[in-house]
């Protein structure tokens, strides 16, 4: 069984370790720092603010598109706050995790109301508005103001824990809480937003969580898993809890070219974006079950619909959940009444719904709802 490090408190952080740290990254940064993203070096507050919340869950790669399509849309906190919610989850969609989309138009519309479309200034002000965490307001006051908040991600975890050498779960309050505080105490008073820059680059370049690039680093003297050979067994990280497994068949009905849908408004995964009629179950369904459902013969006129009306299984991961269904889709005689809160949506308006990335995607490439 291998030897548990003990963590130290803030004030045991051994002095010339961490001046090394400190100094090393810098140093690094300056001169070889290649990585570009649209955001570095920025100081507006709505931008640093918009970027971070589009990376949160989102690889960069993934986010740096949908950066430029909402500067490009909405050049200030103004522009986003006047916005319609429609608009902005339909540029949203396919990144997933909505709450952010939602906490977005929320504070867009504080910072107009409450601070006469400013940003605030200080650490709590930032903290306090809608979806905004401690390393969102590290980020954001650290490089629009340059104050001395450190940032803690993943990345900044991943460093701290290899080169002090934490041997605990990154995971529990108490560890989290140390690091927290050692980021702190690291910070280059001269230039945070220069060092907490540096720091996730650093993590997400050199200090990678598989195949960290230890011949490039310019820290292995003093890092502690590299010295003890363990980078691939740090940080540690507590299990995650298995996803929520649940099953749901669309049926989509095509009647004089207009399908219905409805708005969902649960406090459910994809609130305020759109989807077809649902029949959701704990099980997967048969097809044979699927297809003579009493809802899929009510819309279809009492008839059977052919089992090549139905699509193949589709599986979208989210964070606790893993969704998995089918999509059933036919021409019925007429229009059959629909259930509450459902509309007759031309399909020709259909590149214009926000719909869960699954949904878009079988829209966007069956023949009856895209026009090819």
């Amino acid at each position: 069984m291998k030897r548990r490090i003990p963590l130290k408190s803030p004030p045991s952080l051994p002095a010339s370790s961490s001046e090394t740290f400190t100094r090393l990254l810098m140093r690094w940064h300056v001169e070889d720092n290649h990585r570009a993203m649209p955001w570095k070096g920025e100081r507006d507050p709505y931008r640093i603010w918009l970027s971070e919340i589009i990376l949160q869950q989102t690889r960069v790669e993934q986010g740096w598109a949908y950066y430029e399509r909402f500067i490009q849309a909405y050049p200030d906190v103004r522009a986003l706050a006047l916005a319609l919610d429609a608009e902005v989850f339909k540029l949203w969609e396919g990144l997933g995790y909505y709450a952010r989309c939602r906490n977005l138009l929320k504070t867009a519309r504080k910072v107009v109301s409450d601070h006469g479309g400013q940003f605030p200034r200080d650490y709590s002000s930032i903290l306090a508005l809608h979806g905004v965490g401690p390393y969102t307001a590290a980020a954001v006051t650290s490089f629009a103001f340059g104050l001395p908040h450190a940032v803690v991600d993943g990345n900044v975890l991943r460093v701290l824990a290899r080169y002090f050498g934490v041997r605990e779960s990154v995971d529990e309050g108490p560890v989290r809480k140390q690091l927290e505080a050692w980021a702190q105490a690291l910070l280059y008073p001269e230039d945070p937003g220069a060092y907490n820059q540096a720091i996730m680059d650093f993590g997400a370049t050199v200090c990678k969580p598989a195949t960290p690039k230890c011949s490039e680093c310019p820290m292995t003297a003093d890092c502690q898993a590299f010295r003890g050979g363990c980078q691939d067994e740090l940080p540690v990280k507590t299990p995650k809890a298995a996803r929520r497994l649940r099953w749901m068949d669309y049926v989509i009905p095509v009647s004089e070219g207009a399908i219905p849908l409805r708005e969902r408004i649960g406090r459910d995964v994809w609130r305020h974006l759109y989807e077809p009629i649902l029949i959701e179950s704990e099980l997967p369904r048969s097809s044979k079950d699927l297809l003579t459902d009493p809802l899929v013969l009510a819309f279809n006129g009492g008839a059977l619909p052919e089992e090549d009306q139905l699509s193949a299984p589709f599986v979208q991961l989210l964070t606790h959940q893993q969704i998995s269904g089918r999509f059933l889709i036919f021409q019925p005689d007429g229009r059959p009444a629909l259930p509450e809160g459902f509309a007759w949506v031309d399909v020709s308006a259909l590149p214009t719904i926000p719909f869960p990335r699954h949904i878009r995607q079988f829209v966007d490439q069956h023949p009856l709802l895209s026009g090819r």
